[in-house]
């Protein structure tokens, strides 16, 4: 992919008077994590909605893959892993990614299926209805539906939600490995060390405002829970 990854400019969100995202300069590159942070209702999730193309932006730019393309074009890039599945419980793992691979258009869909399957390690499950599944199972194929089409950037919203510490530590690992593949990662969360942990700089939404945090403020968990109440609290002077 050549050029940025995602890159918005005055992008915003309007519902009626309210403005849930104040306009937005974004730049993400290639293979780059951010994290995305703030309190409830800050504006994370509509922001992530209009990325994957499921909420149009009320004004300003957005594009997505380096070049100008259509909506459906721009949804084929993107991956997105929630808190929620989006499984079907009565259809096993092996029908969920095949299901999601045909929703893509994708003609291989078995063939994509079985690499999901194989990549996070679900072949014991793979007839297993996603309905029947553990918390951390149910998330991991989540994970490999999202990835089935092979999109170049990857939206997860809280998705460490309702996972014990074992499957938490397991789902961590699987999304260290994005950057590596050239996957560029926007992660929604709570929490910071997780945050601190996964990405490279963060985004602060207050009232739908933002700021930025760099490298150096997410260098550890410590100094990322010491500057992320500052920079919420500069932004809510300024709301």
């Amino acid at each position: 992919m050549s050029g940025a990854a995602v890159r918005a400019r005055g992008l915003t969100r309007r519902f009626g008077p309210l403005v849930a995202l104040q306009p937005l300069d974004l730049d993400l590159e290639p293979g780059e994590t951010i994290a995305v942070l703030g309190p409830n209702g800050a504006g994370k999730s509509t922001l992530l909605r209009m990325l994957a193309g499921l909420a149009r932006p009320s004004g300003g730019e957005l594009q997505i893959g380096g070049e100008k393309q259509s909506r459906p074009e721009q949804r084929r890039q993107v991956g997105l892993i929630g808190h929620q599945t989006f499984l079907s419980p009565a259809l096993t793992v092996r029908e969920n990614l095949f299901l999601a691979a045909r929703l893509h258009g994708l003609e291989d869909a078995s063939e994509r299926a079985e690499r999901g399957i194989a990549a996070l390690d679900l072949e014991a499950f793979a007839e297993r209805r996603a309905g029947a599944l553990s918390r951390g199972l149910a998330q991991r194929t989540a994970v490999a539906r999202a990835l089935v089409h092979d999109p170049s950037i990857v939206l997860l919203d809280e998705p460490f939600t309702g996972l014990d510490p074992q499957a938490a530590v397991r789902l961590a690992s699987l999304l260290a490995r994005l950057p590596g593949e050239g996957r560029t990662t926007l992660l929604v969360s709570h929490d910071l060390a997780r945050a601190a942990q996964l990405a490279e700089r963060a985004l602060v939404l207050v009232r739908g405002r933002s700021g930025w945090l760099g490298a150096a403020e997410l260098s550890t968990a410590d100094e990322l829970e010491r500057v992320y109440p500052e920079t919420v609290r500069d932004l809510e002077t300024t709301a």
